[in-house]
């Protein structure tokens, strides 16, 4: 039964006009799937990494920096959607700050660095066959973006949904558009290959990348950490983060025992019985940002010699089809990590930055964090923190966790969060205008809707 899945897959994938490279790589995860892998690592496989290169050692000159920013493309990961907030559309276009999108402040942060350096440095988004069109309608309010010859995006592949009970593509006509999904952010390194940009960008004359997640404005280009990563001449250098107990859930580096190559390892990929070492700060020091450098040239000579194949761990995801139907079929959806891409380079180098480089987006609590007070939007376009520490934010998710149901019960905007330890939030409260919360804030739970009006201090 699965090797007709297969077929069928891969014949779905020819169809819709992927390349030959993508339906290798898919195939190669579906038979590992098909074998019953679950990409799964142990915890007694991996020995922790306990020291890291740290970026506040570091220390270059403006011309050093300028150089190695001419040499730099940068390039964020948005092809997500947002879904988990109820969203349809690129999560890159929700509305941050001062009416300003994720993209627009990527973008603006980017113009800021190059007038402050005179560096032209390009910006190429990743995107997904959800999220281009409205993507590049924003850039295209943006003139000259990058210098002639260097596009604005490129897109990862797609490839089809599999029933979980006979590894089959599904069939879905109530929308045919559920039928597929994008492979994960490790797709990156086929895509760079099948669009032609990795060797067009190593023809001209650029030889480091930095990538990130289009939902992390923390990750603005850098010159110290540009030039740093030229210095190093280490081929790949992923950053990462001291852990606190509130990052217990991010991946971690670790070096796997059997050949003493450095790997990533993600929540998807830990042993529920190993959850407790994973999620264990003190064991597992580090975390891994997704914020990323590696040298094109080295990537490019390093996927040569796999025959185009990254290789990278595979990631077993179940889901229902429709994500939005939980009686909707349940399939898997074969990924792989951007990340996952250290285990191919020999002399990896992770470097150590600050906690202000990781600021993502991934749920409305996060979200009413960064459009606080606790923040404040700079002429270089990063958002500055202007507290000590950062309030902890917990909003009920019955009644905020879909964009619409958040912007509802802010109708003036968040709390004042800049005095405030946490905000947590039990039940269906809407709050007024010029509300400022101080110390540790609860409210609530309670059984019917409820109002914090204007001006309330709490």
């Amino acid at each position: 039964m699965s090797a007709q899945g297969l077929a069928r897959a891969a014949e779905r994938m020819t169809q819709a006009g992927l390349p030959r490279l993508a339906i290798d790589v898919f195939s190669d995860y579906y038979h590992q799937l098909e074998q019953g892998r679950t990409g799964l690592i142990g915890e007694d496989t991996i020995t922790p990494i306990t020291q890291v290169d740290d970026l506040a050692d570091a220390e270059f000159s403006a011309e050093e920096q300028a150089r190695a920013l001419s040499q730099t493309v940068f390039i964020r990961l948005n092809g997500g959607l947002g879904t988990s907030m109820g969203m349809d559309r690129a999560k890159s276009l929700l509305p941050v700050r001062d009416g300003l999108s994720f993209l627009d402040i990527i973008v603006r942060q980017l113009q800021a660095v190059r007038a402050s350096t005179g560096v032209q440095a390009p910006l190429i988004l990743m995107n997904s066959f959800r999220t281009r069109d409205d993507s590049l309608e924003l850039l295209s309010g943006y003139p000259r973006l990058n210098p002639d010859g260097i596009p604005a995006d490129f897109c990862q592949h797609r490839e089809p949904k599999l029933l979980v009970d006979s590894l089959e593509p599904v069939d879905w006509p109530a929308d045919p558009e559920l039928e597929w999904c994008p492979p994960g952010h490790g797709d990156i390194y086929v895509a760079l290959q099948t669009t032609g940009i990795l060797d067009a960008l190593i023809a001209g004359g650029y030889r480091y990348a930095n990538t990130a997640n289009a939902d992390n404005l923390g990750a603005a280009p850098d010159g110290r950490l540009a030039a740093w990563f030229a210095a190093s001449g280490a081929p790949y250098s992923p950053e990462v983060c001291l852990r606190t107990p509130a990052d217990r859930k991010g991946g971690h580096l670790a070096i796997r025992t059997s050949d003493g190559r450095m790997i990533l390892r993600d929540t998807a990929q830990t042993p529920e019985a190993d959850m407790r070492w994973f999620t264990d700060e003190h064991r597992h020091r580090f975390f891994h940002t997704n914020n990323l450098w590696f040298d094109l040239v080295a990537l490019r000579d390093a996927l040569a010699a796999r025959g185009g194949l990254p290789g990278l761990p595979l990631i077993r995801n179940r889901k229902h089809v429709d994500p939005s139907d939980p009686a909707s079929p349940e399939v898997f959806q074969i990924e792989s990590a951007l990340g996952a891409i250290v285990e191919v380079f020999d002399g990896a180098r992770p470097v150590l930055v600050p906690r202000e480089r990781f600021l993502p987006v991934k749920t409305t609590d996060d979200l009413a964090l960064v459009r606080s007070d606790v923040y404040e939007l700079g002429a270089d376009y990063r958002l500055h923190r202007r507290t000590e520490s950062t309030p902890l934010v917990r909003l009920d998710p019955q009644h905020y966790k879909l964009i619409a149901d958040f912007e509802a019960r802010f109708p003036s905007g968040v709390p004042s969060l800049r005095e405030a330890t946490s905000l947590t939030v039990q039940g269906d409260w809407t709050f007024g205008a010029g509300v400022v919360a101080r110390g540790d804030v609860v409210l609530g739970p309670t059984t019917r809707p409820m109002r914090v009006e204007d001006g309330a201090r709490l």
